[in-house]
């Protein structure tokens, strides 16, 4: 691919944690740690969602997709930087690289419309409970959640299209510490005026829609939930809010802090900061945020921990 492409360079150097003084080995421990938490959060709440029937409504649905999408974000990420920490070498092929960033780009495309179509079942729920039956059928549901996908991938497959044909003529060393198409333009010695264009035009169909979408829908909820004239039903409709919220301001301001940089960009060391929050403490604090604010999601791990329990005690006779 890169000889297709009259690219010299053959693999690209991260600079990302080449500033910083602590360890490799520290520092291998440190995001091993975070990975198999994240891991382990996630896949909690996929499990959870899929076995404890008080669970299967569209809102956890969806949340056991963004909880799936989490997985992959801190996957196409993270095993390769522990990889580089054994190795002592930060390095990522060619061809690699650019599979990095389809993954990564079609995942985090996902996200901001997934968040905005979970805004929607909040906005059912509190705004139109008549017809909320109606508005997420499950036929409705598996229809959002999959065009949640497909417009992330579609985004995905435009700009990684597009990078493959810059060249680098010798220019590898990457200020990131992964691979993703802003940090590549920045070292591409081609024309990448098409790539930029590219940035704009779909940041308003992947970015800004979706928060214009959100912030639209909150409003439309405020509003109702001011109209109810219990103080213990407003606040019960705010609680059912809350959890979202907190995952609204996580994934999209995180991603805002990633891919809008100012003009002069961050120092290396804030860089590599906000990567590391972007692939690391959004989709570690997730599953938290659900799990310790919401009952049904406690009562449900409550639940399946008493019957693994029991079926370890007794033998497999689930009581």
């Amino acid at each position: 691919m890169a000889a297709d492409n009259d690219t010299q360079v053959r693999e690209f150097i991260f600079l990302g944690f080449s500033g910083l003084p602590s360890d490799p080995a520290f520092l291998f421990v440190v995001f091993l740690a975070a990975y198999l938490a994240i891991l382990l959060g996630n896949l909690m709440i996929l499990i959870l969602v899929l076995v404890d029937s008080c669970l299967h409504s569209p809102m956890y649905f969806f949340l056991s997709h963004l909880s799936c999408l989490d997985i992959c974000v801190s996957t196409v990420i993270v095993p390769k930087i522990l990889v580089n920490f054994l190795r002592r070498q930060n390095t990522i092929l060619y061809e690699e690289c650019l599979v990095q960033a389809f993954f990564l780009m079609g995942f985090v495309g996902c996200e901001p419309a997934l968040i905005a179509v979970m805004a929607y079942d909040r906005y059912a729920a509190i705004c139109r409970p008549l017809h909320y039956s109606v508005l997420m059928s499950k036929r409705v549901c598996i229809q959002l959640a999959s065009a949640t996908w497909v417009w992330g991938f579609l985004d995905s497959v435009v700009h990684t299209s597009l990078a493959s044909q810059l060249s680098f003529c010798g220019a590898n060393q990457i200020p990131h510490i992964f691979c993703d198409v802003p940090p590549l333009l920045q070292i591409a010695c081609s024309d990448t005026r098409a790539n930029e264009l590219a940035n704009h035009i779909t940041s308003l169909f992947v970015g800004l829609c979706p928060i214009l979408f959100i912030i639209l829908s909150y409003i439309c909820i405020l509003d109702s939930v001011l109209r109810i004239r219990s103080k213990g039903g407003r606040r019960k409709a705010f609680s059912t809010c809350a959890s979202h919220l907190i995952i609204v301001i996580l994934c999209i301001g995180n991603g805002f802090l990633n891919y809008n940089k100012p003009s002069a960009g961050y120092s290396l060391e804030i860089d590599t900061l906000v990567s590391a929050m972007f692939c690391i403490v959004t989709p570690m604090l997730n599953p938290l945020i659900y799990s310790l604010r919401n009952k049904e999601v406690k009562g449900a791990f409550r639940k399946v921990l008493n019957k693994w329990t029991d079926c370890f005690i007794f033998g497999g006779k689930l009581h």
